[in-house]
């Protein structure tokens, strides 16, 4: 059985229910200059994303390049420089060292794993940052008309209470052993 509350889908009816609410108020609680807004404010917070996952992504690839290189830096220093070829003890007792040279060079796995993590990481601060910078500006846009932001403030406030009486009118249709609580 589908949970009441969540993202609109196959198995849920509420979901669909909700959305159609929303459409409702979106259609007759607001002018069409508020609705503008609305659709304006959320293709800049949408592009603001956007951008923030593009520039992390290009960041994170610069970085991953980066370190690879100087990875690659490194080993080069380590396998041309000089190593000791064994250990000797103060009793006079010597012991071979091994040569890990190959152990240390740089992999393709590595490779892509630098390049993985760092592109994931870019993207992921690239995208909190354009979410955070869009939703921002996408509030300034929609509170830059006092009566706009209010007759949006009551719409919303209506589809609020409105999906909370579908929600508790659909809980209190269940029966009791469905075990949501």
């Amino acid at each position: 059985m589908a949970l009441p509350f969540g993202p609109v889908g196959p198995g849920n009816v509420l979901g669909k229910e909700l959305a159609d609410l929303a459409e409702e108020h979106f259609k007759h609680d607001l002018y069409q200059s508020d609705r503008d807004a609305l659709r304006k404010a959320a293709t800049t917070a949408g592009t603001h994303v956007t951008v923030g996952l593009l520039t992390g992504l290009t960041l994170g690839a610069l970085l991953a390049r980066r370190a690879r290189a100087q990875r690659f830096r490194m080993f080069q220093a380590f396998k041309h420089g000089e190593q000791p070829t064994f250990v000797r003890f103060a009793s006079g007792r010597e012991e071979p060292m091994p040569n890990i040279t190959p152990l240390l060079r740089p992999s393709a796995a590595g490779g892509a794993f630098t390049y993985l993590f760092y592109g994931l990481l870019g993207t992921f601060l690239g995208g909190q940052i354009g979410g955070l910078t869009g939703s921002l500006h996408a509030k300034s846009q929609i509170a830059a008309d006092r009566d706009s932001r209010e007759r949006i403030a009551t719409a919303m406030r209506r589809f609020r209470a409105d999906a909370l009486r579908a929600q508790a009118k659909l809980l209190d249709n269940q029966d009791s052993g469905s075990g949501y609580l």
